[in-house]
């Protein structure tokens, strides 16, 4: 009896999880994380749940009206930082 309960509310449990779906904006470039934010938006409405640089990118994490969560990809400026006591 208690196996088919736990069975029956794993089953409920799995049928309700959103999945997270992944998406690209890498036909644009943000020079910083607000823009990154701005592109991300153009694609897909909804609220930004964080904003994370990973390597050569920002990665925008949005919740939508229906409770799915995209993570957008989105293309980083490239950045140089001189520093003018090295030689």
């Amino acid at each position: 009896m208690k196996v088919r309960f736990f069975i029956t509310l794993l089953i409920i449990l799995l049928a309700t999880v959103q999945p997270v779906q992944h998406a690209s904006a890498a036909s644009q470039v943000a020079e910083n994380k607000q823009q990154a934010v701005e592109i991300a938006q153009q694609q897909f409405s909804g609220r930004v749940l964080s904003v994370k640089r990973q390597g050569d990118s920002y990665r925008v994490k949005i919740l939508n009206s229906r409770g799915d969560v995209r993570i957008i990809k989105v293309k980083a400026a490239e950045t140089r930082q001189s520093n003018p006591n090295s030689r």
